[in-house]
Parts: C-alpha cells; sequence; structure tokens
C-alpha cells in the first residue's frame, strides 16, 4: 500500500468549491481517492445530489470515522468507503475524481487516471497539479492557494 499524502482535512468551504468547481451534477458518480473523513463523499451526495460516491482510504481510524457519519446520515446506500490503496481500486466509472494529495502523490496516481478514466471525466485537484496536464479552469481562493479542474 502507497500513502499519496498525509491527512489534512478540508474546510467545508473548500470542499463545496472543489465540488462546484467540478460541476457536480445528480447523474455523477464521485470518487474521492483519499477520502480521509469522508467529508467530500458526503457533500457531494447530501449538498450536491450525486448518484453516488466513493471514497478511498488507507487508514483503518479514518474509514471507521466516515462509515460511522455516514451511516448517522443514512447515506449507506449512495456513499461507499473503501479501505485499500488508491492505486489498487477500479475508478474506471468515475465521472468526478477529487483529490487533495501532494505533487508527488499526484505524480503516482496520474498513469492511473490516464489508464482508468472514462472520456469527459473530470478531475479537481487542491492544491496541487497534475504535472503535464492542462486545467480547464482554475480557482484561485487565496493568493497561493488553488484548485484545479482537468478534464480527459
Amino acid at each position: 500500500m502507497v500513502s499519496l499524502s498525509p491527512f489534512v482535512s478540508s474546510p467545508m468551504e473548500r470542499v463545496r468549491r472543489m465540488l462546484t468547481l467540478a460541476e457536480v451534477r445528480t447523474d455523477d458518480v464521485v470518487y474521492d481517492l483519499g477520502s480521509g473523513d469522508g467529508r467530500i463523499v458526503v457533500a457531494a451526495v447530501r449538498d450536491f445530489k450525486a448518484k453516488r460516491a466513493i471514497g478511498i482510504e488507507l487508514r483503518s481510524d479514518l474509514v471507521k470515522k466516515a462509515c460511522t457519519e455516514i451511516r448517522r446520515l443514512k447515506l449507506e446506500d449512495k456513499i461507499e468507503i473503501i479501505q485499500g490503496d488508491a492505486l489498487e481500486v477500479n475508478i474506471s466509472e468515475a465521472d468526478v475524481v477529487t483529490l487533495y494529495l501532494t505533487s508527488r502523490g499526484n505524480e503516482i496516481l496520474k498513469p492511473k487516471l490516464e489508464k482508468e478514466l472514462k472520456p469527459g471525466a473530470r478531475v479537481v485537484s487542491r492544491n496541487y497539479k497534475i504535472s503535464g496536464w492542462e486545467p480547464i479552469k482554475v480557482d484561485t481562493f487565496w493568493p497561493f492557494r488553488k484548485i484545479y479542474l482537468y478534464q480527459r
């Protein structure tokens, strides 16, 4: 198993900015790679009405925390949390992929994204570019903080 980034929770305002930039719709399947406590997948389903959301997380404590919150909100029928390595889980059904990794994490993940994502899938990355990809939109929310949107 490869850790692509340390866990740093995203403030809900940034989560909403990421999902808004990705233009999450009711027919979308959203994957969050390195889903932490599950806040992005919960927001995708609860606030943006995504059809389904799947979080992939290495750490068992964060998986447990996310699953507890998903059960509390009664969203188990629309959200799945997979404890595992994002490099080993098939993401080909994704319409939207969210990332808050590191530059190195994005670089490691890039071949998988290129291989598995279908044409038109959107990838939104907080703070770190995907080298060699040209973003279709960039949301700057602090002088040095950005969210990048890519489309395959």
